[in-house]
């Protein structure tokens, strides 16, 4: 039996979603990502929480963090060298992608799940975590100034991306106690 989750506030029954069918589980995180940053932070930004809503879905779904080894869980170390190699390697469209994946990924464990983090900070290492986030913050403007000339839309989500980075960490934080809290 496929379980069945209701995303509650504290006066009434948000929706029901079930696990079997693929677009309740995008509308519950949609939905749990409008909750957090509209009603919980204040944040009323349409385009941005629907990236960060459909980044959850892409990660949660296919395990989007496992794409990069380098960028995933509490290998804060390796971003950094990932971030600086993308370039050498790839042509401007995949170096983008690459680039924001690094963004995606590192937003993803730093809003998500930081304590998977931590195990770096707590062995000597204490700017890992800083740096990780850092590394999130430039990856997203890398990849915005190597969007294409006609995607000034696109350019202008991941340059606030950059700019919003700990806004969104905050807001995946968020998300991440009410899913709790509806569970």
């Amino acid at each position: 039996m496929w379980p069945v989750v209701a995303v509650t506030t504290r006066q009434e029954v948000v929706a029901v979603f079930s696990a079997r069918e693929p677009d309740d589980i995008g509308r519950f995180f949609r939905g749990l990502t409008e909750y957090a940053f509209h009603a919980r932070l204040g944040i009323v930004d349409p385009p941005l929480v629907n990236y960060v809503a459909l980044l959850l879905v892409r990660f949660l779904r296919s395990d989007g963090g496992a794409r990069l080894t380098g960028v995933a869980r509490h290998e804060a170390v390796d971003v950094t060298h990932k971030l600086m190699t993308v370039r050498l390697h790839a042509e401007a469209d995949a170096a983008r992608e690459e680039y924001r994946h690094i963004g995606d990924a590192t937003l993803f464990w730093s809003g998500l799940y930081p304590e998977a983090l931590r195990p770096r900070v707590l062995s000597g290492l204490d700017d890992a975590l800083v740096g990780y986030r850092e590394a999130g913050k430039q990856a997203y403007w890398l990849a915005s100034t190597l969007e294409r000339e006609d995607a000034a839309e696109e350019r202008l989500l991941l340059e606030r991306l950059s700019r919003e980075y700990d806004l969104c960490v905050e807001g995946l934080t968020e998300v991440r106690r009410a899913w709790g809290e509806a569970a």
